[in-house]
């Protein structure tokens, strides 16, 4: 009677947890980072694709449907690039509003990292040409933490926490 008042308490749990999940891939926002690039969209969603790899997808100005009313030296300028890994959306355009491009501090890039190899391959390869402002360290909280600004002005912070599923 205990084994199977048991097991059927496991199948029950299994079961809310299978809806719980199936519930937040499904139904809940996503939020990812879309970044505003000043001409050099192409090369700064390459140079990501590069250091966190994934399928990179871009659509230049030229191959959108009012092409022949935009002048042909705007063709050449990213409207929509889009990098996807597995756990990974990262979007980027040159379509910059008539303000400019204002960089600023209020917005940053969290790479949540699998094992401490890998933190310190992309904490390398994100700080090429930018600036390591703070670098890997073990912190008090027990994750291995740094932050950076890449050679393109965004705000980059790393972490891997190996007591704590990403």
């Amino acid at each position: 009677m205990y084994d199977e008042s048991f097991n059927r308490r496991l199948v029950i749990q299994q079961a809310i947890t299978l809806a719980l999940l199936h519930i937040i891939q499904n139904f809940m926002p996503q939020i990812n980072p879309y970044l505003t690039f000043s001409g050099n969209c192409r090369e700064a969603m390459n140079f990501y694709k590069d250091v966190l790899g994934g399928e990179l997808k871009i659509q230049t100005i030229g191959d959108a449907p009012m092409t022949q009313k935009i002048p042909s030296k705007m063709k050449k300028y990213i409207l929509h690039a889009q990098l996807r890994g597995d756990q990974l959306v990262l979007m980027g355009s040159d379509m910059v509003s008539e303000q400019g491009i204002l960089k600023g501090n209020t917005v940053s890039l969290m790479l949540a990292c699998n094992s401490e190899a890998s933190i310190k391959i992309y904490y390398k390869k994100l700080s090429a040409g930018g600036k390591a402002t703070h670098t890997l360290t073990h912190n008090f909280w027990g994750a291995m933490f740094g932050d950076l600004t890449d050679k393109f002005g965004n705000h980059w912070l790393l972490k891997f926490d190996k007591n704590q599923s990403l």
